[in-house]
Order: structure tokens, then sequence, then C-alpha cells
């Protein structure tokens, strides 16, 4: 059986046809594109999960939803039913999505242009690339209200102020932007990036297998291939909002957060009906780690919401959650080395003032950082011996400058005000 295969690698994106052992069984990973999926698949999937995993799913940075608890026995109906569904991934190694979108891309008054048409162009023309890593995918992003910089992707396509398309490569310090082409030139150049890369792997010119981990002069290299035009950083946006009522071109759309991404499989069967009972019938999976349900009338959005808040979900853009980020941890994922979202909880009493005013804490089980890519406030890894890297204005790959037990960040968090500097706070003993 193909999952018996797959079980036993490590260090590739899960699928549908790809499923991953964690501490809890099977990880399944749908990757619907645009992130989207109709009253009906969600509905199915909702069952799926109920029926084959453990009745837990995951929003994922990305846009992806997981069925968590799968077992051995129960995933080949599994596989056979989402693969009828159209939900399962086309056959290969390569990436079982190349391409990430905002949740209201297409609906979205403040996109400059047709963000979906461009992200289908890529898939298209670049899904056949030989020897593209699995993880390698590309944002695309139309210049809305939702900017895609936190996503973590390889290549960034982002919409001008004169609607060309600025692009930026991921690099340790944040984007760095190698140049802009026309919207037209848009997917050719974006292929001739990827392209480009994979064969610079073939040819044995680098090892890396993230463009973010790139040389340099290779990516510049790169953007010459592309024919890229010299371009300034496109200016900056405020942060993508993660709950509440959002203007559409046509009506409204909720967003409803979802605590540390993870939901039941009676929240997605709920929010299948909402979309149909209040919207018209989609729910796109946000990159945000919640679910928007576009099409929704002004008047019925206060009801929506409320009956949302009641079935566990966030609403409110305020919440303090909001600005806590933690990936399953232990014992859920076989590579955790802490229960990271109880240890999250558990902080956040120490630190709610500084949460109300949107300072992101970040708390991994591991150094992989599965659930935020990118910097955050403050990052904790957790460490074999149950202690926390502190990586204060960092993400989990950067050097830490502190390892505590819960206890002591805790205790270093409770005295903390909104203005006070958490690197300083998070210099000196011990280690």
């Amino acid at each position: 059986m193909r999952a018996q295969a797959s079980i036993a690698r490590r260090g590739w994106c899960p699928g549908v046809r790809r499923p991953m052992a964690t501490g809890d069984g099977l990880l399944v990973r749908l990757q619907p594109f645009g992130g989207r999926l109709t009253a009906h698949q969600a509905r199915l999937v909702a069952q799926a999960a109920h029926e084959h995993g453990n009745g837990h799913l995951d929003v994922t940075a990305r846009g992806n939803l997981q069925i968590r608890g799968v077992k051995e026995e129960t995933y080949p109906p599994l596989l056979a039913l989402l693969d009828r569904e159209g939900l399962a991934e086309p056959e290969g190694d390569g990436p079982n999505r190349l391409t990430v979108l905002s949740p209201l891309a297409g609906l979205d008054p403040l996109d400059r242009w047709d963000a979906p048409t461009l992200a289908r162009d890529i898939e298209t023309m670049a899904g056949a690339v030989e020897g593209l890593p699995a993880k390698v995918f590309v944002a695309v992003d139309g210049g809305g209200a939702m900017p895609l910089d936190p996503v973590g992707a390889d290549l960034h396509l982002v919409a001008t102020a004169d609607n060309a398309v600025a692009f930026g490569a991921a690099a340790p310090g944040g984007l760095h932007w190698i140049g802009t082409a026309s919207h037209a030139r848009g997917p050719d150049a974006a292929c001739a990036v990827l392209s480009g890369f994979a064969e610079m792997r073939r040819a044995g010119r680098t090892e890396a297998r993230r463009l973010r981990d790139l040389e340099p002069d290779l990516v510049q290299a790169l953007s010459e291939r592309a024919s890229l035009e010299p371009a300034a950083a496109p200016p900056p946006r405020p942060a993508a909002p993660r709950a509440g009522a959002m203007a559409l071109n046509h009506g409204q759309a909720a967003l409803l957060a979802l605590p540390f991404g993870r939901c039941t499989a009676a929240q997605i069967a709920q929010a299948a009906a909402w979309s149909e009972r209040f919207g018209h019938g989609e729910i796109r999976l946000s990159f945000t780690r919640g679910l928007l349900l576009p099409g929704i009338a002004e008047e019925s959005m206060a009801p929506l919401l409320a009956e949302a808040h009641g079935a566990g979900f966030i609403t409110d853009a305020q919440d303090p959650r909001l600005s806590l980020i933690a990936c399953p941890g232990k014992p859920d994922c076989g590579s955790a080395w802490v229960p990271a979202p109880a240890d999250a909880m558990r902080m956040a009493q120490s630190c709610e003032s500084l949460l109300q005013q949107g300072v992101i804490l970040h708390v991994s089980g591991c150094a992989k950082g599965c659930a935020h890519p990118g910097r955050a406030d403050l990052t904790l890894v957790g460490r074999p011996d149950g202690r926390y890297d502190a990586v204060p204005g960092g993400s989990t790959r950067d050097a830490p400058l502190l390892h505590l037990s819960i206890d002591d960040l805790m205790t270093r968090l409770l005295p903390l005000k909104p203005a006070d500097d958490l690197r300083l706070a998070f210099a000196g003993n011990p280690r």
C-alpha cells in the first residue's frame, strides 16, 4: 500500500496520497486550489474526518485542511472517497499545490488584478517542472486587504501600483525584492524562476531545497533568467485581519478564526450549513488559520457571527487569542517535544495585555515551525528537555537568546507592558 511507503518518510509535505505518521495517527492533508471548498465538499470532509479519523482537523498556515487521527485500516477508504470527489492531489513527487492565494482573491475590492487566474496559469506552466522540491510554493497576492507576506512562500508575486507584478524571494531577513514584470509576463517569469531553481539543483550548483536558503548570487541569476526589471519594494500594507466581517465587491464575508487553527468535524459541518443559509455555498480556507464564508448579506452578518461565536469560533478581531500561534504539539505531533497549545494558553495568562495590543507569540513544538514559518514578536521553540528556546523578534530558524522552562517564561512575561522591548526582557541568563 502506498501509505506504508510514505509513513516511513520524513521531511516532505503530506497530502491525500502521501499521508504522514504523527502522534495521533496518520495526517491526511487536503490542498484545494485557492483553499476553496463547496458546502457539499466541506460536509463530505467533515463526515470523513469523523468516520475515518479522530474527528479533529487543522487549517494550516498555507490555507490547507488536515484530517487527523486516520488509522492505517481506515486510510484506503478515505483515499478512495477523497480521490473520487476530486480532493486528492495529482500523482508525482513535486508540490501538491504550487500556489497560495488570499481567501478574498477574486472578491476583494482592493485587488489590482485577477490573482486566481494568474495562479492557475502558474500552476499549469510550472506544474511539470522536473525536480522542483515538494515544499516550494508561490504566493500570488493581488494587493488587496489580506497581504500574504506571513505565509513563508519561496516566491511572492505582488500587485504594484501600476498593476505590474513585483517578485519577492524569501530570505532569512524577510522578503528580498528581486524585480518586476508586466502582468502578462507574470506566469512566464515565475516559471523561469522555478525551473531555473530546479536546474540549479540538478546541476549540483546548490543543495538548497527552498529559495529562502539560496545564495544571493544564485537568486540574482534567477532574476536575470526571468528577465525581471529593477523594482522597488511594494508599499507596506496593514496586516491581514484574522476575524470578523469584511467588505467585498458584492456583500460581505465572515472570517471565522479557530484557536490555533484546530477545529472539529462538527464545526466544519456547521460552517458548511452557514455558507448555504447565509452565503452562496462556499467555504474558503484562510492562511490566517480560519474559515472565510463569502457572499453574506449585511443584515445576516450579526446572526451568523453570533452563532459562530456560540460554536467556538473566534469572531472578534480584538480577541487576544488571535495573537497566539501554536502547532498541535505533543502528543498529537510525533515531532513535538512540548505540549505547545496547552503551554501557549498558560503563558497567555501572564501576558494578556501584550496580546491585547497585538504582540504575536508563537509557540512551536519543535524547530520546524509548521504553524508559523515567519517571524513573531516572541518565538518559543520546544526542546527535548521540555524547555523552550526563546527567540524575540525572530523565527524558529533563528538563534535563541535563552533556554527557559515554561515557569521561567511566565515569570519573565508577567511584568512586561506593551511598550517594553522583548529582546531586552529576554536577554541574559539562564541558558
